[in-house]
């Protein structure tokens, strides 16, 4: 493999992670509203086509995220709930972060899906110590 390529590689399992974050993050969302998540509905949450669901589901299974099977819900693994959790808390904090600098909340949650797979654990720390050291009037 030439040298060259492996940041493009790198760049590839990053955004793969960025959906296996997205995908875990919205099927606990969907078994939390709901009490099962199902492909048709986790594709129309996310924008995507059935196809697509399907597809990566079965690599988020391969990967260890999620059990599935055809006409059942989806299930999360351990590491996927795992994934689920972080990502959800990682999303709430940038989201709280944003709201309290000023940001109007439907901008907030757009930028969110952007920023949320790139923060470091670093800056995350440090925004959660500036919520905290807010004062609720």
């Amino acid at each position: 493999m030439p040298e060259e390529s492996l940041p493009f590689i790198a760049t590839r399992k990053h955004h793969n992670r960025e959906t296996a974050e997205d995908y875990t993050e919205m099927i606990a969302d969907l078994i939390k509203q709901n009490g099962e998540a199902r492909t048709c509905e986790l594709a129309r949450k996310l924008g995507v086509s059935h196809v697509t669901a399907v597809k990566t589901l079965k690599r988020l299974q391969r990967d260890g995220y999620v059990m599935t099977a055809p006409h059942k819900p989806i299930e999360l693994t351990e590491k996927g709930q795992e994934l689920a959790s972080f990502s959800k808390w990682r999303h709430q904090t940038l989201m709280k972060f944003l709201v309290a600098i000023g940001v109007p909340e439907k901008v907030a949650m757009i930028d969110v899906e952007g920023m949320e797979h790139h923060v470091s654990p670093e800056t995350l720390e440090a925004f959660q110590k500036h919520l905290e050291g807010l004062v609720e009037l």
